[in-house]
């Protein structure tokens, strides 16, 4: 599946189609984006030297979840990029945001298929269904 899914409190806000490809200019930003982090970051209050694959995509989905609230187009784009480009079997970013705190999760092992709601005509009790 070539697609990657975000989610913020369990709505659907950005699908990424990894089958469309990235300019070069947007692929040059993202081996920026590596070389960048290399140096070392903090994620969650500790300072990592040398992040590995899943430090560097916690923290780009950090990003991306700040993005979000911040209605950053250019850095939604880049970290959806990153995350999508990066891990190819990333299926859901999903974002948990509430007063307090921002949780994210990085689902690897199941996609969410549209929800279709059905509204069903149930007889009253006691009533058969034919």
């Amino acid at each position: 599946m070539s697609m990657m899914q975000v989610f913020v409190n369990g709505q659907s806000q950005i699908e990424y189609d990894r089958a469309k490809s990235l300019p070069a200019k947007q692929l040059e930003y993202l081996d920026k984006m590596d070389e960048e982090m290399s140096s070392g970051f903090e994620l969650a209050g500790e300072k990592i030297n040398d992040p590995d694959l899943l430090q560097r995509a916690q923290f780009v989905a950090g990003y991306l979840a700040q993005a979000l609230i911040g209605e950053n187009d250019a850095m939604i784009a880049a970290s959806c990029a990153w995350l999508a480009l990066r891990l190819q079997d990333l299926k859901q970013v999903k974002i948990i945001q509430d007063d307090q705190q921002i949780s994210i999760d990085l689902v690897f092992d199941e996609t969410r298929v549209n929800q279709v709601k059905v509204d069903l005509n149930m007889p009253s009790k006691g009533k058969p269904l034919h």
